[in-house]
């Protein structure tokens, strides 16, 4: 019976540097991944202005009004904000794009084709926030 054959010496060993170069690569990477999304997670969650709709009310055949709850930075400047009223047969009968002067309750009335039978406020946006909160 032979001596079992060491693969090292048949095939050559790796070497000794690779291991610790595969492993700072993959930390280096990993920290890079957790840089964005910590940064990610931020920029998502300190929007610039938030928006909410405390209620509505359809006020006759061409008007509904809805109360808005506005939520500015500190520096925002040229917010806006839409608001979308809807008819029993979910079309759209009436659209109100309006600019919030400053954070707080806001009264806003909406013209309509028709007799809305709901409001929707689809959200505010400021400069640099693609999406409406």
């Amino acid at each position: 019976m032979s001596a079992p054959t060491d693969l090292s010496d048949r095939y050559g060993a790796p070497k000794p540097w690779r291991r610790a170069v595969l492993i700072g690569v993959s930390v280096a990477l990993a920290g890079a991944f957790l840089g964005w999304l910590g940064w990610t997670i931020w920029a998502q969650s300190t929007p610039k202005v938030e928006s909410e709709l405390v209620g509505f009310d359809v006020i006759d055949e061409h008007e509904a009004t809805a109360v808005v709850q506005i939520q500015l930075d500190g520096d925002v400047v040229g917010a806006s904000c839409l608001l979308r009223a809807y008819a029993e047969d979910h079309s759209v009968v009436g659209e109100l794009p309006f600019t919030p002067e400053r954070s707080g309750l806001t009264d806003q009335s909406i013209r309509t084709e028709r007799r809305a039978s709901s409001v929707e406020l689809l959200g505010c946006t400021a400069e640099g926030q693609k999406r409406p909160r």
